[in-house]
């Protein structure tokens, strides 16, 4: 197997990967001690049957610019597959800028062909390559080197048993006339929005007890600048100090050192220095926050009166529906959804694109009395009212 170490290696598999329909993508990467994922390894597949088509990137070799390969992902030409591609994606998005286009991600295309809901890569491999992977290597500290060949192998498996998935799930999706059911979940996918943190929205993240604004005006300041700090340090956000520390403080407003002392849940490190300081100031924003610009827990709920019997028989018809589009229940509605279905919410997800054909056209005419669901011969069925 090759391991490309310099950007003209780099410059010539891309060239000739871009005389291809699809390039096949993966990446390993670390994220346990940083608030970036420390990018260790890419890669790279052609199609083809064997490995000599695939290559292994190393981003830790000195004077390796990743820039062809960036060039390879705004080539829309090319269809770059990766499966569970978030995370691979921020990566690109935060060091170039880029996003590969057009994208394919495997385990989208598979839920959307009936394997189920967020399915694994093994899972895949045994039912579509019918290969076993080997899973040795899976917890690999990948920035140390010199790589093993068990390592390489297992690297180098993610990309080419990924060849088959995808031309076998392209297929189906073409025959089932589904493409554009997976090009609206990708739009999450190929969404900047997806990638940018912002960290005057951080405290949306905290699970909190109280919705006083008050309380919310301190989180919210806090949570700012714990991401702040964390983002200018590469440090992991709850190394600063952890969200059940963050309740704690906008619960006991600490105006001083002394009173940080006094916090049970605060980490030794956030009692002192810059972030000791960046909490009380924080604290003290919180509570000097105007009131018109304090934060607002979201209440949209709060008045929906669920019905529960056409909640239960949404469920019904969503799980009925599913299995006979063949794809996972929780793809098309969230139960949530169903519950402020019922109580005359229509804002929602489950009632557009491709989930209104599945489920929403019937589903709003049970909701308005239209139809009716009757069990025949071990099947639910849909009765004219």
């Amino acid at each position: 197997m090759k391991t490309i170490t310099t950007t003209q290696d780099l410059a010539e598999f891309c060239e000739e990967a871009a005389k291809y329909d699809y390039v096949t993508v993966d990446t390993e990467f670390l994220r346990e001690r940083t608030y970036y994922s420390q990018l260790c390894l890419i890669q790279l597949a052609m199609p083809g049957e064997t490995d000599d088509t695939a290559v292994l990137v190393d981003p830790l070799s000195d004077g390796l610019s990743l820039e062809p390969l960036y060039e390879l992902f705004r080539d829309t030409s090319v269809v770059k597959v990766f499966h569970a591609a978030r995370q691979d994606l921020e990566i690109f998005y935060v060091d170039a800028g880029v996003i590969p286009k057009p994208l394919f991600d495997t385990q989208i295309a598979a839920m959307v062909c009936g394997f189920g809901e967020q399915v694994g890569y093994e899972t895949l491999v045994k039912r579509i390559a019918k290969e076993q992977l080997d899973k040795s290597s899976r917890f690999t500290d990948w920035s140390r080197r010199p790589l093993t060949d068990a390592q390489k192998n297992y690297a180098l498996a993610d990309v080419t048993h990924l060849r088959k998935i995808y031309e076998y799930l392209a297929d189906k999706l073409r025959k089932q006339k589904r493409e554009a059911w997976v090009e609206e979940e990708l739009g999450i996918l190929t969404s900047p929005e997806t990638y940018i943190t912002r960290p005057e929205d951080a405290w949306q993240r905290i699970r909190t007890r109280t919705s006083s604004p008050k309380f919310l005006a301190i989180v919210q300041k806090l949570a700012e600048f714990r991401e702040r700090y964390a983002q200018t340090n590469n440090v992991p956000r709850n190394r600063v100090f952890k969200d059940d520390a963050v309740s704690e403080l906008a619960s006991t407003k600490p105006k001083d050192i002394k009173d940080l002392g006094r916090s049970r849940l605060l980490l030794r490190e956030a009692r002192k220095g810059e972030i000791a300081d960046g909490i009380l100031a924080a604290v003290k924003a919180g509570l000097e926050m105007k009131p018109e610009d304090m934060p607002q827990p979201d209440r949209t709920n709060d008045k929906l009166q669920v019905d529960p019997a056409l909640a239960d028989l949404l469920r019904v018809l969503l799980k009925a529906k599913a299995d006979g589009a063949g794809v996972a229940p929780r793809l098309i509605a969230a139960t949530s959804e169903l519950d402020a279905l019922s109580a005359g919410k229509r804002d929602m997800q489950a009632l557009t694109g491709w989930r209104r054909e599945v489920f929403g056209n019937d589903a709003l005419r049970l909701c308005d009395g239209q139809v009716g669901l009757a069990a025949r011969k071990g099947r639910v069925e849909i009765v004219e009212l």
